[in-house]
């Protein structure tokens, strides 16, 4: 996919070649160095564990992993995890600082009505496994509908991606009321913020330790991994975001939704 990116094209910037060719610019920049295979094999059962017990810390896991059989130690597991972005959802202090400068701003969705389409989003980052490493996928989902507004796929967990992503579901589909995340430093970084407060729109952040307050987003996580990511081995990043191209593309217009009385989150966001 690399190959159809043209630096020096006179007409279009290497900005818009990459988002025609679904690519976040970031990447193409980026190097990856390559992961230890044992490593790359205990984040894989890590990663389908915490799907089915998001409330497993760093002891359960090791214990977890100590019982089929695997030589691990908390050391080892939290460093896993921690490369994965993921953490044990239950209320506890100090789930993770906010990057230092970085504004943290209240939750605003407790006891709020969804009412209408583009009246909240919302957006995570998870983890995407590769057959010989991983990337992270970011998403933006419109709350009253379930749409996916827009998606990126990077290889560092850096704001530049997720700040792409924002633009693009403006671009497409305008602007929010209220824009809801978690108090990671992606969504705390004054680019990000910054691109939110200059549309007008109320930022939102979820309370440490709760991440059901994004719960929707959680639900898109489990559909994509157990309906796309785990029924595909991707070789590559370029294969993998072509898999996801194609199943987001499913998931709007075709999957129906037993919430939203079994229409698709298009037939939902377009009707409003």
């Amino acid at each position: 996919m690399r190959k159809l990116i043209e630096p020096g094209h006179e007409q279009l910037s290497l900005q818009r070649q990459c988002e025609l060719v679904g690519l976040v610019r970031s990447m193409w920049y980026y190097q990856p160095a390559p992961e230890k295979l044992e490593d790359l094999r205990l984040m894989r059962l890590l990663d389908e564990k915490y799907l089915k017990t998001p409330f497993f810390g760093v002891r359960r896991m090791t214990e977890w992993l100590k019982k089929i059989k695997e030589r691990v130690n908390p050391k080892r597991v939290r460093r896993l995890l921690r490369k994965m972005g993921l953490f044990a959802i239950y209320p506890k202090p100090n789930l993770s600082k906010a990057a230092p400068g970085h504004k943290i701003y209240p939750y605003l969705l407790r006891g709020l009505t969804i009412l209408r389409p583009n009246q909240v989003w919302s957006t995570d980052i998870t983890y995407i496994r590769l057959s010989q490493g991983f990337v992270y996928l970011v998403a933006i989902i419109d709350w009253y509908s379930r749409y996916v507004l827009s998606w990126g796929v990077s290889v560092t967990m850096e704001s530049s991606f997720c700040v792409e992503a924002l633009d693009q579901a403006i671009r497409r589909h305008g602007k929010p009321e209220i824009f809801n995340s978690d108090q990671g430093p992606q969504f705390t970084s004054l680019d990000f913020t910054g691109r939110l407060q200059a549309e007008g729109v109320q930022i939102s952040m979820d309370g440490r330790g709760r991440a059901l307050d994004n719960i929707f987003v959680e639900r898109l996580w489990r559909s994509v991994k157990y309906e796309e990511v785990y029924l595909h081995d991707y070789g590559t990043v370029p294969v993998a975001v072509q898999g996801l191209k194609k199943y987001f593309g499913f998931y709007n217009t075709e999957r129906q939704h037993q919430s939203l009385d079994y229409q698709t989150p298009q037939e939902v966001y377009e009707a409003a």
